[in-house]
């Protein structure tokens, strides 16, 4: 609730409310129109309150900050998500012993599994 959150984080509840208003912060709300922080929430309101207190930066430049941080975030799981793509296509075709023709590096066999190890190695 918005009052247990401004008293954990000392602030007063219209600067949540003005986060909110200027789309930093978007808590859900309960069927009365309470306002309720989740977890991520309160990381995002730590952040920042970390630009603000700390590195002095208004409210337009957290506003920018967020939307590039997001930006990034989603990048990154752009380049996992392609470089897992990349990885079962090389698998695949290494497997498939296609030998050299269309594969993305040349095969000449396909690749065995590495050997088991045996229990007691296993210490």
């Amino acid at each position: 609730m918005i009052s247990a959150v401004a008293d954990m984080y000392g602030i007063h509840p219209q600067t949540l409310r003005l986060y909110e208003r200027e789309g930093l912060l978007k808590p859900s709300r309960t069927e009365g129109n309470t306002r309720l922080y989740t977890e991520e929430d309160l990381q995002r309101l730590e952040f920042i309150l970390s630009l603000a207190r700390d590195l002095g930066v208004n409210i337009s430049g957290i506003a920018i900050i967020l939307q590039m941080r997001e930006r990034m975030e989603e990048m990154q799981r752009q380049i996992q998500d392609f470089v897992a793509s990349l990885q079962q296509e090389m698998i695949a075709r290494a497997n498939a012993g296609s030998g050299s023709h269309g594969a993305l590096v040349p095969v000449r066999r396909p690749i065995p599994p590495p050997p088991e190890r045996s229990p007691k190695a296993r210490g």
